[in-house]
Parts: C-alpha cells; sequence; structure tokens
C-alpha cells in the first residue's frame, strides 16, 4: 500500500515542479502543491519524539498557480494518517486528541527575481489546522494524506526508525566548529604542527579519533544551509528551513507557532532526567546554541531564544524542562534589562530566581561551586576570539563589551576549554549517576571566515582542537571516557582552502596589483611552512617569545614573512595582503556615505598594503557565505561504528539518539 501512495506523492510534486521555472523564491518550503503537510514528505522519527503536524491549503489570487474558480481556500479538508498494513484514520482519531480549530490567514511572496525588481508579489489565502504535541511510537512506515478542493490529495510518507530503547553512552559530549571543513582542519594542521620532510610530528587531536565520516547538509528547501536549521537537523533529525529553528516553517504571520519538533536536549531531560550543557563562544542566544532549546522559524528571536533556555516554550510545555545545568556564552545584551532582552527583564535575576548561579568573567567561572546551575555571559555580542585574548591582547580594551552592560570593557573572558571543562565538572558533580549531553560550539571559526580574518578562523579551530584534547584527559581523569561518546563536527562548511603561500615582504615592496600578485607562491614556491610551534628548531619568526598556556599546538609567530595564499570562493569586494589583522577582527567591506545603504564596497582601511579583488557575490553582501561542502564527523566512544561513512545531517541526531537510549515504543501510562 505504502509503495502505490509513495509513487503518487512523487508523481505529484512531479507534475506540479514541472510547471515550476521560480527557484529563488518559494511560496512555503516543504510545500510544492496548493495542500501543505508539515513534516512533509520523507521524513523521519524517533519512537516517541514529540512533533506538531500543521496543514495548510492554499489559494493563490494571482500568479503562476491561480486555479480557476478557486478563490478561496477548502476550509472542509481532511487529514488522515495511515500505518502501514492498518486503515487510514482521521489524524484527531488517530492521535486521540480533539480535532483542531480552523484558522485562517493571508500571505505574500515573490514568485521569482523579476516579481521581486517589479514588487508584484503573488497572494494566498490559507485555511490551516495544527494538531499539537503528538508522537508515533511503532517503527514502520506511515502515510498522512490531506484532501482538499474536490479531490486535490497531498501525501507524506513517514518513517518511524526501528530504533530499540536500549543505552549504549551514559554522556555526549558534541563539539560543533562552526562552518568547519576539512581543508580548514588541514590548514590547522599546516600551522601548528610541525612537520620534517613531509611527515608531521604530530598531529591534531582530532586526528586521533577511531572513526571518520562525512554529513551532508542539505535544508528542507535549498542546497546551501544556514547554522539555524542546521543544527536543528543535527539536534532533531529534522531538516527545516534557512533560519529556522526547531520547527518546519509555515506561512502564518507569527514566528513563533509553526510546528514544533522536540530536540535531543529535550527527549534526554524528558527521559533520563539527565544534565544539559550549552556552550559557545558565540553570543549564547545565535543559532547553534539556540537549536537546542528555541523553537521558532526566526532565529533572529533573541529575546525569546533566551526565554527559551530557562522556561521552555511558553504555554508548549511538552517536557518536564527545568533549564540547562549550564549555559557559557557572549550576548550580554539579551541578560541585562533593556530593548534586547525578553519584554525588557533582567534575565540575570530570572535565572538567579531559578537558582542559578550567575558569573560575568573567568576569574569568577574558576572560583564558583560544581553544584549548583551556573549561567556564564562574558561579552556583550559574540566573545573574543582566540587571537585577541592570547596574542593581540589590546584588542580587548573595547568600552561597552563588559557583560554587566556598563561602559566597561570585557578583558577577564575565559576561552572555550575553560568553559568546556568547567562544564564538564559540573556536569559531573550534579549527574554522576543519569549522565550528561553537552554541546560545545567554537563559533568563531565561521563568523571570522565570514570576514575573510582567516587567521583568527584558524586560531579558533586551533582552540576547538585543543579543547577537544583537554576534554578526552579530563574525562579520562574521572572514569568516564569509555562511557561517553564524543563527536567532533560542523554544522556547515565555507568554500575556503590554501592554495600556496604568499612573500609578503615582496608583496608590499610592489606598486601595482599586477606586480604584488607575483608575491604568490603555488607548487614547489609554495615551499614550506614558516609558522612556528613550540620547541620548534625552524627559523625564528617575529612573534617567536609567545608560548601559551594551551601548549605547544599554536603557531608562536603569526605574521611569518611567508604565509598562506588562502581564500574563499564567494566574496565581497575588497583588498588582501595574506597578513594577519593585529588590531582586530577584520572588516572587508563597507558602506559608503551618499551611496545606497544596500551596496557594499572595498574597506580601503582593510588591508592597505595589498590589492583589490572583485568580489562574486552581489553587492548588497558584505561578507563571504556558506558553501555545498560535506563536513567531517569524527566520533570515538560507545556507537561510534555509527558515524562512519556518508551520511545526512539528521542521521547525526538518531545515531545519538539510539546510543543513550531515547527511543520510546510505547505511549508512556
Amino acid at each position: 500500500m505504502r509503495t502505490q501512495l509513495s509513487l503518487k506523492a512523487a508523481l505529484a510534486i512531479g507534475a506540479f515542479c514541472a510547471q515550476c521555472a521560480a527557484q529563488t523564491y518559494r511560496r512555503l518550503g516543504g510545500c510544492p502543491t496548493l495542500g501543505c503537510i508539515l513534516p512533509p514528505d520523507q521524513v523521519d522519527f524517533l519512537p516517541g519524539q514529540y512533533f506538531d503536524i500543521r496543514v495548510e491549503v492554499h489559494a493563490p489570487l494571482n500568479g503562476s498557480e491561480v486555479v480557476p474558480g478557486y478563490n478561496k481556500p477548502d476550509t472542509n479538508f481532511t487529514l488522515t494518517i495511515e500505518k502501514e498494513g492498518e486503515a487510514a484514520k482521521p489524524a484527531a482519531a488517530f492521535f486521540n486528541i480533539p480535532e483542531p480549530q480552523l484558522e485562517t490567514w493571508n500571505f505574500t511572496w515573490y514568485e521569482d527575481l523579476f516579481a521581486k525588481a517589479a514588487n508584484t508579489p503573488s497572494q494566498v489565502k490559507v485555511a490551516a489546522k495544527a494538531y499539537r504535541r503528538v508522537a508515533l511510537y511503532e517503527p514502520g512506515q506511515y502515510v498522512a494524506m490531506l484532501e482538499y478542493q474536490n479531490g486535490s490529495t497531498t501525501y507524506a510518507n513517514w518513517t518511524v526508525r526501528d530504533i530499540a530503547p536500549s543505552r549504549r553512552a551514559k554522556n555526549v559530549v558534541m563539539f560543533i566548529g562552526d562552518g568547519m571543513t576539512t581543508n580548514m582542519i588541514t590548514a590547522g594542521r599546516l600551522i601548528a604542527h610541525q612537520s620534517i620532510n613531509g611527515k608531521y610530528q604530530s598531529k591534531l587531536a582530532m586526528d586521533s579519533f577511531p572513526v571518520l565520516g562525512h554529513q551532508m547538509t542539505h535544508s528542507l528547501d535549498s542546497f546551501i544551509t544556514d547554522s539555524a536549521n542546521s543544527a536543528s537537523a543535527l539536534y532533531s533529525g529534522h531538516k527545516s528551513s534557512v533560519n529556522a529553528l526547531g520547527v518546519y516553517a509555515d506561512s502564518s504571520k507569527t514566528p513563533f507557532d509553526d510546528p514544533k519538533v522536540e530536540t535531543i536536549a529535550e527527549i534526554f531531560h524528558r527521559i533520563h532526567g539527565g544534565g544539559v550543557g550549552i556552550v559557545s563562544t558565540a553570543f549564547i542566544a545565535d543559532a547553534t546554541p539556540a537549536a537546542l532549546t528555541a523553537h521558532t522559524r526566526d532565529r533572529g528571536q533573541y529575546g525569546a531564544v533566551v526565554d527559551s533556555f530557562l522556561n521552555g516554550i511558553t504555554n508548549y510545555t511538552w517536557t518536564n524542562w527545568t533549564g540547562p545545568d549550564v549555559l557559557f556564552g557572549g550576548g550580554a545584551e539579551q541578560f541585562y534589562p533593556g530593548k534586547g532582552s525578553f519584554q525588557g527583564k533582567d534575565y540575570y535575576a530570572e535565572f538567579s530566581r531559578k537558582d542559578y548561579t550567575v558569573v560575568l568573567n573567568n576569574t569568577a567561572l574558576q572560583a564558583t561551586s560544581n553544584s549548583s546551575k551556573t549561567l556564564g555571559i562574558f561579552s556583550v555580542s559574540n566573545m573574543a576570539t582566540w587571537l585577541d585574548r592570547n596574542v593581540y591582547t589590546n584588542n580587548l580594551q573595547k568600552p561597552k563589551t563588559a557583560p554587566d552592560g556598563s561602559n566597561s570593557s570585557a578583558t577577564d573572558q575565559p576561552g572555550l576549554k575553560d568553559m568546556t571543562l568547567k562544564a564538564l565538572e559540573i556536569l559531573h558533580t550534579r549527574h554522576q549517576q543519569d549522565g550528561f549531553f553537552l554541546m560545545s560550539e567554537a563559533a568563531s571559526i565561521d563568523k571570522q571566515m565570514h570576514t575573510l580574518d582567516y587567521d583568527r578562523s584558524l586560531g579558533e579551530l586551533l582552540e576547538l582542537d585543543d579543547t577537544i584534547k583537554a576534554t578526552l584527559h579530563y574525562l579520562e581523569s574521572i572514569g568516564e571516557l569509555n562511557d561517553t561518546l564524543v563527536l567532533v563536527t560542523a554544522d556547515h562548511g565555507h568554500g575556503f582552502d590554501v592554495m600556496g603561500s604568499v612573500d609578503t615582504r615582496y608583496l608590499n615592496a610592489q606598486d601595482t596589483a599586477r606586480e604584488k600578485r607575483g608575491a604568490v607562491g603555488t607548487y614547489q614556491q609554495s615551499g614550506l611552512s614558516q609558522y612556528l610551534v613550540a620547541n620548534s628548531s625552524a627559523p625564528i619568526g617575529s612573534d617567536q617569545n609567545l608560548v601559551y598556556s594551551e601548549g605547544v599546538n599554536f603557531p608562536t609567530n603569526w605574521d611569518p614573512r611567508y604565509t598562506l595564499f588562502q581564500g574563499a570562493t564567494a566574496n565581497p569586494d575588497r583588498r588582501e595582503n595574506y597578513q594577519v589583522h593585529k588590531d582586530g577582527p577584520r572588516l572587508p567591506a563597507l558602506n559608503i556615505t551618499g551611496f545606497s545603504s544596500t551596496d557594499y564596497y572595498v574597506n580601503y582601511v582593510d588591508a592597505v598594503t595589498g590589492f583589490v579583488i572583485n568580489g562574486t557575490l552581489p553587492v548588497s553582501a558584505d561578507q563571504g557565505v556558506h558553501s555545498l561542502t560535506d563536513v567531517p564527523v569524527f566520533s570515538q566512544g560507545p556507537c561510534q561504528e555509527n558515524f562512519g561513512g556518508v551520511f545526512g545531517n539528521v542521521d547525526i541526531f538518531f545515531g545519538m539518539a539510539a546510543c543513550l537510549g531515547l527511543s520510546r515504543t510505547c505511549p508512556p501510562s
């Protein structure tokens, strides 16, 4: 029966899309016909995972999709659910819940770039229903069928994976190098580990992991993803649309009523009562940390994201959520009272009222007790990069970056390793029996790659690797290493690579752009890396006296004469001199007074000794963008064998959930 229904669904989608030329804009992601089922076709579920269903019936009033005589949506549509081998039932009866109320609204969209340029949107009337907090428990194949408009039908084929509720791992530590690719890892290894005659004398910590896989990062309705929906896929096993967190994006006006999907953190806390830790070097309401608890199609709802950390989803409590044990990162502007915080509240006080210890600098972080839940917010916006905290420390003197909302500078910031090790201490102290789930994100690999600041990006990657090494040592010291699944992956990549070297002394001495390009050395002219590592016998560089507490796996000189000829494939107009930016993170493009605010031009203060390189992106872009590349997945510990090969990003969730024994094949009694 399912084979026939799947074929019908495939034919219906194919027939519709054969008439569609638009790609830049879509009426609704996951909804190629005028009858929409969310979750859509080809979706997998963990047995017992809570989710919502949204059905919409669309009636276009203009544009290429208009159906003659159909100028209002069918409000008498029906949704049925069928498990393979059983009779179909109305959705409300299938889930034993009341039939939801009918909702109606209107929305507009642009069919393509021509419609956008002419400002001629297509208008759509909608009738919809939402079936909230349902679950499928029995593994197998299911078909959701929406019937509307006198016989039109939309099918969604769903699979509940056959995952036994057996637990093999007590803990999971998940490292996310945001934007990290194999090419970046290769570049980080080059500058931080000595090689002799082409052989490395040491390697990265992640190089020692026994299993390596690669995940495909496509989103639901685009082949290039952002961090919001890619993180949602990693945490929930469900793909979504760009900017969406833990939901399937619908067409309603509010960004908070979209159909939600339960995440790994919520399920782990609900099933096992285990500890949850969230660590990031970004502002903590940013997409990657947010996706563990937030459910909104708009990742920019930062205040509501912070509230979701503490309270779960307001008026939608599908778990016994009591907040993470650990929440460490930046983004103080969403915590102290003001326009950035949710409803103007003081969220330091809100967390304190729920028995959190609040710390605002590294000194306080290291001194605080491991026995209580802890909120640590260490700067406004994103935290300072490793390079600025350890090498170019004058850059920390930035007024109004202190996390207390004062005019002071945030000079006492922890690094990723400081935060991660403290998080592990707290989680282990509080959850020695029921275990923990920790997500630790090296966020500025991505953020510095966006602004083409490759040195800072690679510094963040090396800090991540140093954190991984320290984490493995700590887990071994407390006897938890063999019971912990450790994953290292990314949410997406950038089109970055290294193609050779640059003689910066020669480049700086030339007068024209064409002459400066002669400083690039490829193939045999690329030579060997001139970045030094501690205890290296290589020639001395300008920063040779810098030795870092993290150990030997960072360069001790960040401005050698011969640097990396490195870059990405999608950029705004910019200058390049291939030298480290000592005065702070890079700003490659900017607006110019008197010109359009949506146009960006070369920042001529940036890389002043270099030459101009024309961009490839629309002129409205001021930074680089994500790429299609698959990203690596390193794994070790229980279930490590499940993360080898090439697979979809949703499979990360199912692998973790299976290892933690989170499936439930029977409804709760």
